[in-house]
C-alpha cells in the first residue's frame, strides 16, 4: 500500500518528505492501511531489537499502540488536512499588535523521532482579514504534528498564517527542548529558539521590539 501511495504522489508531482502534508493524496481507507502497515513494521522493529513481543506482557500490544500514536496523534499533521479556519473582515481597521502565546509545542525530531517540547508565540498586525485566536493554536498543532526540524517548522507555520490573512506584520517565535540532545549525544538540556519576522516586524525596529517586549517573561 505504501508503494501505491508513493507512486500516486510522484505521478501527481507531489512529495512525501517527513514534514510534508500528504492529505490531498489520501482517502480515509489509505490512512487505515498506513496504520496497519506501521503496526507490522513496528513488530519487525521490536523483533530486530530482540524483544519477545509474543510473551512479554509489557510489549504484546506495543506495535499497535505505537502505530496508532504516530498516525492519529504525533504525526497527524501529515495525514489530515488543515483545520478549518474561518477568517473575518477587519471591520474596525485594527492596526495594533496582538499576540498569542505561549502555545504549547509538541513535535518529534525527524532525525531521531524523539520529542520536541516547547512553546510558540505569534504576533500579528492585521491587514484586511483576521482569524480567531484559537485558530493559531490549531494551526501550530497541525504544523508541529509531523516529523520536524524546528527551523523548517517555524517557516512552515509563518507561511501558513501569511497565506491565510496576509498581515501587515507577522512574527513567529518557537523555543523548545529537543530530546535528541537531552536523551543522547551531548545529553544537554538546553533550548533552541527560532524566529521569523515579516512585514513591519522585519522592517520596523520599533514594532519588532514592541512584540519582543510583550512576550518577554512569558516563559521566553
Amino acid at each position: 500500500m505504501s508503494k501505491i501511495i508513493k507512486d500516486k504522489i510522484r505521478k501527481l508531482g507531489g512529495t512525501f518528505l517527513a514534514n510534508d502534508n500528504i492529505s490531498k493524496y489520501l482517502e480515509s481507507k489509505d490512512i487505515i492501511e498506513i496504520q496497519k502497515n506501521t503496526e507490522q513494521a513496528m513488530i519487525k522493529l521490536l523483533d530486530a531489537l530482540v524483544i519477545d513481543v509474543e510473551n512479554d506482557h509489557n510489549t504484546i500490544d506495543t506495535a499497535k499502540r505505537v502505530a496508532k500514536m504516530y498516525i492519529q496523534e504525533v504525526f497527524k499533521g501529515r495525514y489530515l488536512p488543515s483545520p478549518k479556519i474561518t477568517d473575518f473582515p477587519n471591520a474596525k481597521d485594527l492596526d495594533q499588535i496582538y499576540t498569542i502565546g505561549p502555545i504549547t509545542v509538541r513535535s518529534a525530531c525527524s532525525h531521531h523521532l524523539v520529542p520536541i517540547i516547547g512553546n510558540a508565540w505569534i504576533g500579528v498586525i492585521p491587514s484586511n482579514r483576521i482569524i480567531g485566536i484559537s485558530k493559531f493554536n490549531r494551526l501550530t498543532d497541525w504544523i508541529m504534528s509531523r516529523p520536524q526540524i524546528q527551523e523548517e517548522a517555524t517557516v512552515q507555520l509563518a507561511d501558513e498564517i501569511e497565506k491565510l490573512i496576509k498581515p501587515k506584520a507577522l512574527a513567529v517565535v518557537i523555543k523548545a527542548k529537543h530530546m535528541c540532545m537531552s536523551l543522547r549525544g551531548v545529553k544537554d538540556n538546553s533550548s533552541m529558539t527560532t524566529s521569523i519576522m515579516r512585514g513591519l516586524f522585519k522592517d520596523n525596529n520599533s514594532a519588532r521590539n514592541e512584540f519582543l517586549n510583550i512576550i518577554k517573561g512569558q516563559d521566553y
